[in-house]
């Protein structure tokens, strides 16, 4: 497969930050937008990227994207999600937190908080928290991803199983539209499945480009979780969902 040089250096752009937007690509080639477009419905066409709105997406099948792409991607709605988080969860409240990135958005806004017991299997969140003499942080015991400092396994599970806490902060790698809540690895999601059995309230943290992705492994449903904290939910059925099951639904983006 033949692609120009500025073809091939959109895709490693995607791949590097998991999205590509249309009028960053322009200024960066000093190109109209007209032609950046024409560029991402070529590679679309070819399934090398997955066009959205204003720009495209690196596509995500049966594999994640690497940690730091999607650690880059909406960084300032996922501090903003996290944020509206913290704010949720009062002091001297247990909680889980698990693995992902908008999760670790959510533990860093909570830094400030008095009498924590924060129980995670995301070592990037104990590690953040460790140093904080308010917060006791318990970290699940299991197989460490060394792509990103998840703990998994049947090990972290039924450590999991041991608590039951006011809240649980989770994420997901995809929504899809008709509510089921998608992940990447299913040893993961048995540990997400465990987490929310075991937490009284259930606040699901995610971006919009959520709903832009698909994964292969359902971790549950949109009804299952209390509070669904976004940027902001441009989609109908995700929106009746929340309102027909009486999930909070926060869009930060909307103040």
């Amino acid at each position: 497969m033949f692609l120009s040089p500025r073809h091939a250096e959109i895709i490693q752009m995607a791949k590097d930050h998991g999205r590509v937007l249309v009028e960053d690509l322009a200024t960066h080639f000093n190109v109209t937008p007209q032609t950046i477009r024409k560029d991402l419905n070529d590679l679309c066409d070819q399934r090398l990227l997955t066009r959205v709105h204003g720009g495209a997406l690196f596509p995500s099948g049966i594999e994640n994207m690497e940690y730091e792409a999607r650690r880059k991607i909406a960084a300032e709605e996922k501090e903003a999600i996290g944020r509206a988080a913290a704010r949720l969860i009062p002091d001297n409240a247990s909680l889980f937190i698990n693995i992902g990135t908008t999760t670790e958005a959510v533990s860093k806004a909570l830094l400030d908080h008095n009498g924590l017991m924060v129980i995670t299997n995301n070592i990037n969140v104990a590690n953040r928290m460790r140093i904080y003499p308010s917060i006791e942080v318990v970290i699940a015991g299991g197989v460490v991803r060394g792509s990103d400092g998840g703990v998994v396994g049947e090990a972290a599970v039924d450590f999991i199983r041991q608590f039951k806490v006011d809240y649980a902060v989770i994420g997901a790698s995809a929504i899809d539209h008709d509510g089921a809540l998608l992940d990447f690895d299913f040893r993961e999601v048995k540990v997400a499945q465990a987490i929310i059995a075991n937490a009284r309230h259930v606040i699901l943290v995610s971006d919009q480009t959520k709903f832009e992705r698909t994964a292969p492994v359902r971790i549950g449903h949109l009804s299952q979780v209390n509070t669904f904290i976004t940027d902001r939910c441009d989609i109908p059925s995700v929106r009746r969902i929340c309102e027909e099951t009486e999930v909070r639904l926060i869009e930060t983006a909307l103040g």
